[in-house]
């Protein structure tokens, strides 16, 4: 099963850091992206905005909410999707990471929801 690498940041970072240092680390991610690829490891590599929804069906209903959320400590900022089984390999990588400077990476295995 593919190894996905899930940046975790803390709520209000981006904001904090400013567009040009933004740019900066956004850059090196582009880089390490660029890395993974090189290495025939990349199957999908994305950043996520900060904007989100919520949604739930329950008793044949939907509710919807808007973020930020306030229980939330931390957002998901981007995933790198690694063409490995090998989560030792997915390790590697996810320590390479510049995002792990400055966010957590957390390394999860893709499979199905019954497992």
């Amino acid at each position: 099963m593919p190894q996905m690498l899930l940046i975790l940041e803390p709520l209000g970072q981006r904001a904090e850091r400013g567009r040009v240092a933004g740019e900066v680390v956004y850059q090196r991610m582009l880089d390490f992206a660029a890395e993974l690829q090189a290495e025939g490891l990349l199957l999908g590599v994305n950043s996520l905005g900060t904007q989100a929804k919520r949604l739930a069906k329950r008793d044949g209903g939907a509710q919807v909410w808007d973020g930020p959320f306030a229980e939330a400590k931390e957002m998901v900022g981007g995933y790198f999707l690694l063409d490995t089984e090998d989560e030792a390999v997915a390790l590697a990588w996810a320590e390479r990471c510049p995002a792990a400077e400055w966010a957590t990476v957390e390394i999860r295995g893709i499979g199905p929801c019954y497992m």
